[in-house]
């Protein structure tokens, strides 16, 4: 079943994409990795997620898009072992490029988190 949210997530993980290819670029020794979940929907929520992964150090960064509202994206700085907070903050979909991505890699990742 192709949703409202299918080519939004898609194209959020090209954009997530490209942000971590020139993060792995910088920071050759961390090796995030972005992946679709389609499961929320299993669940029973109208929602897909995109997550990135640091197996270094077990964060993650969540990101939701939501059927009602595509055109936002919900986001959370997380855990891989734990569940997530029930708060997340949100940011226009398009307002995140790779530059955006990269960014909440190296401070999250490598850094201080992002405020």
């Amino acid at each position: 079943m192709v949703t409202i949210t299918d080519e939004a997530i898609f194209r959020l993980a090209d954009i997530a994409g490209k942000g971590q290819a020139d993060f792995q670029r910088d920071y050759k020794d961390v090796d995030p990795v972005v992946g679709i979940m389609r499961s929320l929907r299993d669940s029973g929520f109208a929602a897909d997620a995109m997550t990135i992964d640091c197996l270094q150090s077990g964060k993650r960064i969540i990101c939701i898009l939501h059927d009602s509202t595509p055109e936002v994206v919900d986001y959370q700085f997380s855990y891989r072992d734990k569940d997530p907070a029930a708060t997340f903050e949100k940011i226009a979909l398009e307002e995140l490029n790779a530059s955006q991505f990269y960014a909440w890699m190296k401070d999250y990742f490598i850094g201080a988190e992002p405020s």
